[in-house]
């Protein structure tokens, strides 16, 4: 099925039911006074995070989503019965925009975290609240208020720790087949990764992290050229890049410094802060050459790198191990780090203080 990370929709909340004018006409009550009752609300549009979805596939084919509308007031005071919710399923990580003025409104990046995005019209007064002592047979009553309505952009970004990055076949589907239970697809042509693929790595018990292989990129990406572009998004989520450069190129002609150095180019044009993530070098395909650390050592100087630096080989695995525990005690730390922080902060506190909420109204 064709990765679908996009999507445009148009959201329409149910209009509240009408009050009605009516009297009470029962037996032994030929005077009877005024009965109508108030039309119910309108159902509203809620937007809900569901693990079990992984694509926006389903809001590309259906575009207009309508909840269901109030119900008129009845006679001897009886309200209209309410419209029900209409309620959307996205995947974790979806990102939720009004399409006009392309503000964000919600980031649902936790399971069963819920938003409502249109609220249904109030309904309509019955002619019993007219009644006083000057109008006894009120005919006054009023019409439902109209749902809100609004146009939003879904825009999924995957939840990943760690996102792999790198020009075509360097090897970055070969890598996350070998550390995690993933099986993107693996050949020997550009562009064999169509869409992002994720992995959980198992460090040891209790201890894991996911990843993310992200289709390649090249240059020119940032204004288009190949698929990376529509990509470059699911790297913003993830806390640390790892930069995979094919040490051993088959084609003598292609310079991998020129082409690690045009990756990097790429990111700083999309996002700035994309390009300030930690990033780390990863050099693959090492078992391919004769004298391998004095090629990784001729690289990283001509590239004028100055981070760290991890030399691999996907395939078989040399390497991947001890790159696997470097990110899993990294991503700890961080959120040492940051647990720190937040304790300095008082925020920690005040959280613990403050009750769970897993509804958001817009």
């Amino acid at each position: 099925m064709k990765f679908i990370d996009e999507a445009t929709i148009k959201i329409f909340a149910g209009d509240g039911g009408n009050g009605v004018a009516t009297f009470r006409r029962e037996k032994y009550e030929p005077l009877g006074g005024p009965s109508g009752g108030d039309g119910g609300r309108g159902g509203s549009i809620i937007i809900e995070a569901d693990r079990n979805i992984n694509t926006l596939v389903d809001y590309r084919y259906t575009r207009s989503f309508r909840a269901q509308r109030g119900e008129n007031g009845r006679s001897a005071e009886c309200y209209g019965a309410k419209g029900e919710d209409m309620v959307l399923r996205v995947p974790v990580g979806t990102v939720i925009s009004d399409k006009a003025s392309g503000q964000m409104l919600v980031d649902l990046s936790e399971h069963g975290q819920r938003a409502k995005m249109a609220a249904g019209g109030k309904g309509g007064l019955g002619n019993v609240h007219f009644k006083s002592s000057l109008n006894r047979a009120p005919r006054q009553c009023t019409k439902g208020d109209l749902g809100e309505e609004f146009e939003l952009y879904l825009e999924l970004k995957v939840l990943a720790d760690v996102g792999l990055l790198g020009m075509p076949n360097a090897g970055k589907s070969t890598f996350i087949r070998s550390v995690s239970a993933a099986k993107p697809k693996v050949a020997d042509y550009p562009f064999t990764t169509l869409h992002p693929n994720l992995g959980v790595v198992r460090v040891d018990t209790e201890r894991s992290f996911v990843i993310a292989d992200i289709p390649g990129i090249i240059e020119g990406a940032s204004e288009g050229a190949g698929l990376g572009h529509q990509f470059l998004r699911h790297l913003q989520r993830t806390s640390l890049l790892l930069h995979l450069v094919d040490i051993a190129p088959f084609d003598e002609a292609v310079d991998p410094v020129h082409e690690a150095k045009a990756i990097v180019e790429e990111l700083r044009k999309y996002d700035e802060a994309l390009y300030n993530k930690p990033r780390w070098l990863v050099l693959n395909k090492i078992d391919m050459l004769q004298n391998s650390q004095q090629v990784v050592e001729n690289f990283v100087k001509d590239y004028g790198w100055k981070g760290r630096v991890f030399a691999i080989s996907a395939i078989s695995g040399i390497g991947c191990k001890e790159l696997t525990y470097a990110i899993m005690h990294h991503i700890e730390e961080n959120k040492h780090l940051e647990e720190d922080a937040l304790k300095d902060s008082g925020l920690i506190n005040e959280r613990a203080a403050t009750p769970a909420v897993d509804n958001q109204e817009i």
